[in-house]
């Protein structure tokens, strides 16, 4: 069995390219971001401040937080996995993945999950920190146009503004630039990693192109 690791930045696909080379290559899939999502989601229930990092840390200690097989996501025994999808989800969970002790906890998290091989786990630091072995490393990525085009018609279907695009494609940069310049673990290309540019490619060649990999490695 291997471990592959998908890194990339925000609405780059890397969840679903994620869940469909799972099944190709019969590996579980773990998204690391809907985990921060998950605790996002939690604080802000909670009325906790996204600074307050030993509130937090306690929060993910007192919660139970499951990454179910079929890739849904449950929050103390509740589906949360549509809760979680929204932007003002995504930010929040930008924000509180700065705080060290944070990270930590859930990195650990998601190591003793793999710690036995067999997953494609994606985020943004899994080549970089939480799987720094793994077999085969990637980055997903496209343009923030393009990333928005793809966000909003998961969340408008295929009306939408120029305005309301305008408004998704900066949220999505803000988040970009959170990411790649937090002190703990941000958003880099590790040296080691295959970059797949998806701007101009559909999820069937995404998919035909990192396979191509991963069937190299395989062999």
């Amino acid at each position: 069995m291997i471990n592959i690791a998908i890194d990339g930045p925000s609405a780059a696909g890397k969840s679903t390219i994620s869940t469909l080379l799972s099944k190709k290559y019969n590996l579980s899939h773990l998204d690391t971001g809907a985990m921060y999502r998950i605790v996002a989601l939690k604080v802000i229930r909670n009325n906790i401040s996204f600074d307050d990092e030993t509130e937090i840390v306690k929060l993910i200690q007192n919660s139970k937080i499951e990454v179910k097989s079929d890739g849904s996501f449950y929050l103390d025994g509740v589906d949360v996995s549509d809760e979680i999808r929204n932007n003002d989800i995504s930010l929040a969970a930008s924000t509180i993945s700065k705080l060290s002790k944070v990270r930590t906890e859930l990195v650990f998290m998601q190591q003793k999950i793999t710690k036995n091989k067999g997953y494609i786990v994606d985020g943004r630091d899994i080549g970089s920190v939480v799987l720094k072995d793994a077999d085969i490393k990637f980055y997903l990525t496209a343009s923030s146009l393009n990333r928005a085009k793809r966000r909003i018609i998961q969340l408008k279907g295929q009306v939408y503004t120029d305005l309301e695009l305008q408004d998704i494609q900066n949220q999505i940069e803000k988040r970009d630039f959170q990411d790649m310049n937090r002190e703990n673990s941000p958003l880099t290309i590790c040296e080691d990693a295959i970059i797949i540019d998806s701007s101009d490619l559909t999820i069937e060649e995404t998919i035909s192109l990192m396979s191509s990999y991963i069937d190299n490695i395989i062999k």
